[in-house]
C-alpha cells in the first residue's frame, strides 16, 4: 500500500508531534519508517518484558526478540488478553510499584471475577499529556476555554491529565466532572462560556438537550460509541464541530483523534503498534475489512502490553485523508465483539437502540436488559427531560428497528420505565445487559 508521504505543513498537529518522537526527519516520515521505528521498539518492548515481568517471561520464552523483523513475526506471538490482566496484574509489572504513580482498576463488562489494573509510571503519564496536547491542538486554540465533562478529582485521572495539557497549549480547562446533576451541570457549563466541550458522548448530550442552544465551537467526544443521532444533535442544538477520540486506559488513554476531514481516526503510532485481525481468528485483515484491534504499548516500561486484544472492531482506511497525514487512520469503532444480543432472528446491538433513541428531543440515557428465559424480555429504563408520557411513542419508535419489530411479532416482550432526569450509572460502556434465567 502506498501511503502519502508527510507534509510539515500538513493541517494536522499529530504529524509533526509523531515526526519529533520517532525521530524522523520530513525527507523520511512515511508510513514505511514509521513501521521500521515500530518494529524496532517492539523488540526493545519485549527484550525488557522478557527480563523484567514473571509474566511474559513465561508468555515469550520461546521468543527471540531480536529475530523479530517484521509485522509477519510480531503476529507469530501469544496474545495477552483481558482475562490476562485480571489474573496477572502484578506479574505483568515491570517495575516495582513504588515506581508507579497511578493505578487505574476496570470493572469492565468484557470480564468477570476480578478486575483489570493498569499500572502507570510518571513517564507513562507524561507521555498521554504529550499526546492529549497535540491531540487537542486539532481543534483548540491558545486561549480557549475547555470544559471537561469527565473525571478528574484523582491526580493522573484522565480529566486531570487532560487538564495539564491544554494548559500547556495555552488554553483554559474547567474540571466540570462527571454531570450527576444534569440541570445543575448545564447551569454551571452556560455560567462558564466555553468554547469547547469534552467529554463521554451520552453526558455531553444530557448537558446540551438541558443547556439549549450555546455558543461552542467545538465538541471532543470520547469513551464510548458515538451514535450519528447523537453526533446530529450536537451539531443542531449547539451548532459545533463534533470530534471523536478513540483510546482505552490499556493503550495509556489516548489511542487516537480525527481531524477536520472526519474520516477516522489518526493513530498515536509513536506509541503503539496496532494489528486488526478477523473476529473470531487469528488472520490479519484485509484492506478496509472489519477487525478486531490489537495493540502493543512501545514506550510504556511499567506495564508494557504486546498484543492485547482489545475486542473494539473498525477497519483500515487506506485512502489518502483530505489533511495528508500518513499516519494510520482507523475507521469509527463499530461495536466490541461479543456485545450484539442475539434476538433469535437476528442480531440487536446499542449502536440500533441509540441511533433511535438518543434522537428523541428529551432522552438524555437509557440502559437496556435483555433476559433470556423461556418468554425473552427487553427492557429499557428510560432517563429523559420530558417525563413518562413519551414512552408509547418511544416503544413505536423502537419498532421501527426491523429485527426488533420482527422479534416482537414473534413473542419478544417490549417494555420501557421511566427512571428520571437524570443519567444513569454505568459500568464500563454502554451495552445491553444479559440475565439468564435463573
Amino acid at each position: 500500500m502506498n501511503m502519502p508521504r508527510f507534509n510539515f505543513a500538513s493541517p494536522n498537529p499529530l504529524d509533526a508531534w509523531v515526526a519529533a518522537r520517532t525521530g524522523l526527519s520530513e525527507a523520511d516520515f512515511c508510513h514505511t519508517q514509521l513501521q521500521v521505528y515500530q518494529i524496532d521498539r517492539f523488540v526493545d518492548t519485549v527484550t525488557w518484558a522478557k527480563l523484567h515481568s514473571p509474566y511474559y517471561r513465561h508468555a515469550l520464552a520461546d521468543v527471540n526478540a531480536h529475530a523479530l523483523r517484521s509485522l509477519e513475526d510480531v503476529r507469530r506471538l501469544p496474545f495477552t488478553t483481558a482475562e490476562d490482566l485480571c489474573r496477572n496484574n502484578p506479574t505483568l509489572l515491570c517495575v516495582s510499584q513504588n515506581e508507579i504513580s497511578r493505578i487505574v482498576t476496570l470493572d469492565t463488562s468484557g470480564t468477570g471475577g476480578s478486575p483489570k489494573r493498569l499500572y502507570f509510571t510518571p513517564e507513562d503519564q507524561e507521555a498521554t499529556i504529550d499526546f492529549f496536547l497535540h491531540g487537542m491542538a486539532v481543534l483548540t486554540r491558545p486561549g480557549d476555554r475547555v470544559a471537561i465533562l469527565f473525571p478528574g478529582e484523582r491526580p493522573g485521572s484522565v480529566g486531570g491529565l487532560l487538564a495539564l495539557a491544554l494548559r500547556r497549549l495555552g488554553a483554559t480547562p474547567i474540571l466540570l466532572g462527571w454531570p450527576h446533576d444534569s440541570e445543575t451541570a448545564a447551569l454551571q457549563l452556560k455560567n462558564s462560556h466555553v468554547d469547547i466541550i469534552a467529554g463521554a458522548p451520552i453526558a455531553v448530550l444530557a448537558l446540551a438537550k438541558s443547556t439549549g442552544a450555546m455558543q461552542v465551537r467545538s465538541v471532543l467526544l470520547s469513551s464510548d460509541h458515538v451514535a450519528q443521532s447523537l453526533r446530529n444533535s450536537l451539531e443542531k442544538i449547539w451548532g459545533c464541530e463534533v470530534f471523536e477520540h478513540y483510546g482505552m486506559t490499556e493503550m495509556g488513554l489516548g489511542g487516537g483523534v480525527d481531524c477536520t476531514a472526519h474520516t477516522g481516526y489518526h493513530m498515536r503510532e509513536n506509541d503503539l503498534l496496532i494489528e486488526l485481525l478477523q473476529p473470531g481468528s487469528n488472520e490479519p485483515t484485509q484492506p478496509e475489512e472489519l477487525g478486531e484491534i490489537v495493540i502493543s504499548t512501545l514506550t510504556r516500561r511499567g506495564m508494557p502490553l504486546i498484543r492485547y486484544r482489545t475486542g473494539d472492531l473498525s477497519r483500515l482506511r487506506t485512502e489518502t485523508c483530505p489533511c495528508g497525514s500518513p499516519l494510520m487512520r482507523l475507521d469509527y469503532i463499530h461495536g466490541r465483539i461479543g456485545t450484539p444480543v442475539n434476538l433469535g432472528l437476528g442480531i440487536l446491538n446499542m449502536a440500533m437502540l441509540d441511533e433511535v433513541l438518543l434522537a428523541d428531543n428529551g432522552v438524555i440515557d437509557f440502559a437496556a436488559t435483555y433476559r433470556l428465559t423461556s418468554s425473552p424480555h427487553l427492557h429499557l429504563d428510560i432517563a429523559s427531560l420530558n417525563g413518562e408520557d413519551e414512552l408509547p411513542l418511544l416503544k413505536c419508535r423502537l419498532l421501527e428497528i426491523p429485527v426488533l419489530a420482527h422479534a416482537v411479532d414473534h413473542g419478544l416482550q417490549l417494555s420501557l420505565s421511566y427512571v428520571g432526569r437524570e443519567l444513569i450509572k454505568h459500568a464500563g460502556k454502554r451495552r445491553i445487559h444479559v440475565e439468564m434465567a435463573p
